[in-house]
């Protein structure tokens, strides 16, 4: 049978790509269809909104940091068993890597999964003008079709008809709908973006999207120009990889501070012999003694620095574990959580793990974001020397260490290359997030690292 599939992209970022694609899931929902989301690039925070929505795992693609082959398996595999597949576009639709391609852009994830785009372009204070805009998305790249348009942020009914006009006749391509300025269509946002989202806490206010997108937007259409994914044969094998009995447990901890996670780097995980199990460290749950490895994402630690720190029992326990030589990967808020402590922005310091010697400081403005490549050095089990992973890094924390530090790896970014990753017997900590996407081989040599661990040899 297959699965319609669309993507939602913007003209650039904040345009009501996110409100569009929350909608549309929320309508396509309401009215019965089972709907899948995805996010292109790196982002966290947007696919905790999808998958309470649709009640499915929502998946990231991303181009730069994943093989065209990987994106394709990743897409293909969230499709099963759905309806409906809408993907969330990031940034504008030609933004990516580099302003001389479409390289990581929404564009190109649309063209690898040949996938029709729905334009959200931001109508305040225009009307035939809207098709100047759109005829340029239109003729920029050859490789990708617009499907339809959406015209958020219309004064009225009226000039949503305008808009309509104008981009119909001389673009082509039908309208679909349409949002009014109305602030009961605004997202909560924490930094740049949205707070994730772990639980239905907005259940009315989607409700309320879901109702206006079914009042304003020509759903059957908009449905019938949508493209077709067919059924994937393959279910016992995903990304090159055979489902592996499991070998090991590896602790994940998971929960409002600690919730950053690819969810194909649980999947690679799981398909390469390990068996996740999550704990949440903010609630005082400490891991088993049968564990073999841990895994902390990012997150919030700084949110919740203050009950994190009052669970000295977990504290201790890490601490004691990861001394052992317990096989542990930290990164982002995982990082942070390794450290002696978390100051906050008045300086008021929060006890943490303990293993990374020195602090990490709060700021009000962002110290880092964007695109890495790691390359190995010191030859540790994860990374051996001059063997590259891609990852990604955003944060709002800077390091201040205070004792001598080991890296595992250096880090090509934006300005040239740096010593980063902390490494201490088994452990590995850094702000920046790998997708394993890029690396396939790098949860196998975690699990063996655990199963050294298991067998006592270090």
């Amino acid at each position: 049978m297959g699965t319609h599939k669309l993507m939602v992209v913007g003209t650039g970022s904040n345009v009501g790509k996110t409100t569009i694609t929350l909608g549309l899931m929320a309508a396509y929902k309401k009215l019965n269809y089972n709907v899948q989301g995805f996010k292109c690039g790196p982002d966290y925070i947007d696919p905790t909104y999808q998958t309470v929505i649709t009640g499915r795992q929502s998946r990231n693609l991303d181009s730069w940091m994943c093989e065209e082959a990987f994106v394709k398996e990743v897409f293909s595999d969230g499709c099963q068993d759905a309806d409906i597949a809408i993907i969330e576009g990031v940034m504008g639709m030609f933004d990516g890597k580099d302003p001389l391609s479409n390289v990581g852009s929404s564009a190109e994830i649309a063209a690898i999964t040949n996938t029709p785009l729905l334009l959200v372009i931001d109508a305040s204070g225009i009307a035939r003008s809207a098709a100047a805009i759109v005829k340029g998305f239109q003729t920029l790249s050859p490789d990708v079709t617009i499907c339809g348009v959406v015209a958020n942020r219309v004064g009225s009914k009226g000039h949503f008809e305008l808009i309509k006009q104008a981009v119909e006749q001389e673009c082509d391509v039908p309208v679909i709908g349409f949002l009014e300025r109305d602030d009961q269509l605004t997202l909560p946002e924490r930094y740049a973006g949205l707070v994730p989202l772990l639980r239905n806490e907005h259940e009315p206010a989607f409700q309320f999207l879901a109702e206006k997108i079914i009042e304003n937007f020509d759903l059957d259409k908009l449905y019938q120009l949508m493209g077709k994914e067919k059924a994937s044969n393959e279910k016992d094998k995903i990304f090159g990889i055979s489902k592996q009995k499991s070998e090991v447990k590896i602790a994940v901890a998971k929960d409002e501070s600690f919730c950053f996670y690819y969810e194909d780097n649980l999947r690679l995980l799981e398909q390469s012999g390990a068996e996740l199990k999550y704990f949440s460290p903010l609630k005082g749950e400490i891991i088993e003694d049968d564990i073999d490895g841990l895994y902390i994402g990012g997150g919030f630690p700084e949110r919740y620095a203050e009950e994190l720190a009052s669970q000295k029992t977990v504290l201790s326990s890490l601490y004691e574990k990861i001394q052992d030589g317990l096989p542990t990967l930290a990164e982002g808020g995982g990082f942070m959580y390794m450290t002696d402590a978390i100051a906050d922005e008045n300086g008021n310091e929060h006890e943490m793990v303990g293993i990374i010697p020195g602090k990490t400081n709060m700021h009000s403005r962002l110290v880092a974001l964007g695109y890495r490549t790691i390359v190995g050095m010191n030859d540790n089990y994860l990374f051996p020397a001059n063997k590259t992973a891609r990852g990604h890094v955003f944060h709002y924390s800077s390091f201040e260490p205070t004792g001598e530090l080991e890296a595992a790896y250096e880090v090509e970014g934006r300005r040239g290359k740096n010593l980063d990753g902390y490494l201490y017997k088994n452990l590995i900590a850094s702000y920046t997030h790998i997708h394993f996407g890029s690396a396939p081989n790098l949860p196998r040599k975690f699990i063996d690292q655990c199963i050294r661990y298991k067998n006592g040899e270090f």
